[in-house]
């Protein structure tokens, strides 16, 4: 077996052997080469002087203010496998994750950093899934393999007036070949604020060419008091208009879960129920402090059930509650959201992200 499919993907090709080389960059490797890591010389202040090299000396950076960092540049063929990252939650919603494949200069993936972790709302809580893990505190891991060709790019960038000190960083791939039928992945933030007139957020729209979505990521902010949770996520696929191919019942259902995740009904003023964080689905985060507005954060991953598309895709999730006497209410709600897919470059353009003001949560 050679490239990606001997990359030991499952725990029943473990012992199969592969041509592929690992590689990693961190801080104390910036360019990941073979014996590049650990180089950097302790000065008289660092922890590791009376060490010398070769030890914990540069295990971080600082985010200049309203810069872009370059974390990765890596000649393919190859697979980033595993990414790891650790930061202050002021740069959870202020600084920018992009991806780059091969020779494009727009980003395949452009997600503030908490968000591409499943951390919306610029907070900090654990995700227990597959691709995605957030571990305590604040250990942010993707499992999402990303194959390319030519090139990789990573950058984060700083929209902060002030630096973010103690960014740590390791982004682990292998040097192999991949096959032409590999799609890139891609992942897109989106946030909207519903109306009565339009109860429905786009988590994608404009997705053009061939490929599959894998994974949804919501944060929602609650406006109104009650159940949030009853519109339904609906999938336009290949030349869908006016009605979806695939369409859910719920917005809970969507996530795995029912009856308002084991919430109250209407008239009572709940409005969340019991999380969890499974392999594939998950509502980790329901919060609801005095004198603030409650906050969900939920996720879905496709990944043995991923939405396959040719053309395009189209993805919506409604805002839905109910009124007193049992009718639908449409609500108004700040959604954030970020949809995950993999597709045949090239890919159309991505809607220009909102100022920092404007991504901060409620």
């Amino acid at each position: 077996m050679k490239g990606l499919y001997a990359l030991n993907l499952g725990l029943e090709s473990l012992p199969l052997l592969s041509e592929a080389e690992t590689r990693s960059i961190s801080a104390e490797n910036p360019t990941g080469e073979k014996g590049g890591g650990a180089k950097a010389i302790p000065d008289q202040d660092s922890p590791a002087s009376r060490l010398g090299p070769g030890w914990k000396v540069r295990p971080c950076i600082t985010l200049e203010p309203a810069t872009t960092t370059h974390l990765a540049d890596v000649q393919g063929p190859g697979v980033i496998q595993h990414m790891w990252v650790t930061a202050n939650p002021e740069a959870y919603r202020d600084t920018l994750l992009r991806f780059y494949w091969d020779s494009e200069e727009t980003p395949s993936i452009e997600v503030p950093l908490g968000d591409f972790f499943c951390n919306g709302h610029g907070l900090a809580y654990r995700v227990n899934s597959l691709p995605v893990a957030v571990n305590p505190s604040g250990g942010f891991n993707c499992y999402w393999p990303m194959p390319f060709c030519q090139r990789a790019r990573v950058t984060i960038e700083n929209q902060r007036q002030e630096p973010i000190e103690g960014f740590y960083y390791q982004i682990t791939y292998v040097l192999t070949e991949v096959p032409e039928n590999a799609a890139y992945f891609h992942a897109q933030w989106r946030r909207s604020v519903t109306t009565r007139e339009q109860p429905e957020h786009s988590i994608l729209e404009g997705v053009e060419g061939q490929g599959h979505y894998v994974g949804t990521f919501l944060a929602w902010t609650q406006f109104s008091d009650g159940w949030w949770g009853e519109g339904e996520v609906k999938f336009y696929i290949d030349g869908d208009t006016d009605h979806p191919t695939i369409c859910g019942t719920g917005t809970e259902d969507y996530f795995g879960g029912a009856w308002s995740f084991g919430g109250e009904y209407v008239g009572s003023g709940g409005s969340g129920g019991e999380t969890y964080s499974t392999p594939f689905l998950g509502y980790p985060l329901y919060q609801r402090e005095p004198g603030e507005v409650p906050r969900h954060g939920l996720y879905r991953w496709h990944v043995l059930d991923p939405i396959r598309f040719k053309r395009d895709l189209k993805v919506t999730v409604q805002a839905l509650g109910w009124w007193p006497d049992g009718k639908f209410e449409p609500l108004t709600d700040d959604i954030a959201s970020v949809g995950y897919w993999y597709q045949a470059e090239p890919h159309a353009s991505f809607p220009e992200l909102p100022p920092i003001y404007e991504r901060w949560p409620r």
